[in-house]
């Protein structure tokens, strides 16, 4: 891009006026540094073509990507690149179809209140006998259903990280590099400070550094759990459970449980008459989403939450109604 601005500097720009808007954007940032990068490396000089956008977009996850992961990128980028054109006006912008439609989220499962009570009762029952498996798989699941937490987070969790005089947990340098600190609720304090209690009964050495969830027998003895175990052990007991799936995936998964304490969250607000607008940042930054359009994104992709917007949009057209009387 001779006699121009570098393209970083454009992004930089571009990332600047959208966090203005209110959107985080940390992992936009890390993907279009990768776009600035390929271009430098391409030392590709003149207005950005459609060929060398796609060029780019083919190579994400080393070219093994599909469709829709092509599609996702190609969409992202658009975005930047219409920002672009408005300052280098022979920017090439490319067709939004090249790699067919975006793929979009998929309405999760809601777990009922039974639902929750039933995976944490199954969770007690699993051997072996008096160990401490049957408490970390407990202490797990309610962890999640109950702070929103993604599992990768509850099980990098460290014992440092929980203070129960506090009652906060510490998230480290989570999905998008950032840490927070979370309140948590009353009930929530006292069944982990049941589950501390549980590894100090099976004398199992207790540092700052360590795991707080920890694996209790073989190799895994004291540390972390495994994310894959972690979802085995849920697929398990959620098919000895027999759910009746209310999702749009293939089955309940272990991440609905974070999109179920969003969910009753917003749900609860719109019950007490809150302001849901004013609440919507407070929920982004609790649960670490990256951009706020991911917390609105469950107004309009959930059953529940869009049978409420319907009620009250029917609510307020009764009342104009009658205005108009």
């Amino acid at each position: 891009m001779s006699r121009r601005r570098s393209l970083q500097a454009r992004i930089d720009n571009y990332l600047a006026e959208r966090r203005r808007q209110g959107f985080h954007l940390r992992s936009r940032a890390t993907f279009l540094a990768g776009f600035a990068r390929f271009v430098e490396a391409k030392r590709h000089r003149g207005p950005l073509t459609e060929e060398l956008m796609a060029e780019w977009v083919r190579g994400g996850k080393n070219g093994h990507g599909d469709m829709g992961t092509w599609a996702s990128r190609w969409g992202r980028l658009r975005h930047f690149i219409r920002y672009l054109q408005q300052f280098e006006p022979d920017t090439e912008v490319p067709e939004a179809s090249l790699f067919g439609p975006e793929p979009g989220r998929v309405a999760p499962h809601i777990y009922r209140e039974d639902e929750i009570v039933d995976l944490l009762a199954a969770a007690r029952t699993l051997g072996p006998a008096g160990s401490l498996r049957p408490f970390t798989y407990e202490t797990l699941f309610g962890l999640m259903a109950s702070t929103g937490l993604r599992v990768s987070e509850a099980i990098h969790l460290r014992d440092a990280d929980v203070d129960l005089q506090r009652g906060m947990l510490t998230i480290r340098q989570t999905k998008f590099a950032k840490s927070r600190q979370l309140p948590i609720h009353p009930s929530t304090v006292k069944a982990l400070a049941r589950y501390r209690r549980k590894q100090r009964e099976r004398h199992l050495p207790t540092t700052a550094d360590m795991p707080f969830l920890v694996g209790s027998r073989g190799r895994r003895l004291g540390l972390a759990l495994g994310e894959r175990q972690a979802h085995r052990v849920f697929t398990g007991l959620r098919d000895s459970l027999g759910w009746i799936n209310r999702g749009g995936h293939e089955a309940p998964r272990l991440h609905d449980l974070r999109h179920t304490f969003a969910v009753r969250r917003l749900v609860r607000w719109y019950a007490d008459g809150a302001d849901v607008n004013q609440k919507m940042l407070a929920l982004s930054t609790y649960m670490g989403h990256a951009e706020i359009f991911y917390t609105y994104w469950y107004l309009t992709a959930v059953p529940e939450l869009m049978a409420i917007a319907v009620g009250r949009f029917e609510q307020f057209a009764d009342l104009a109604g009658e205005d108009d009387a």
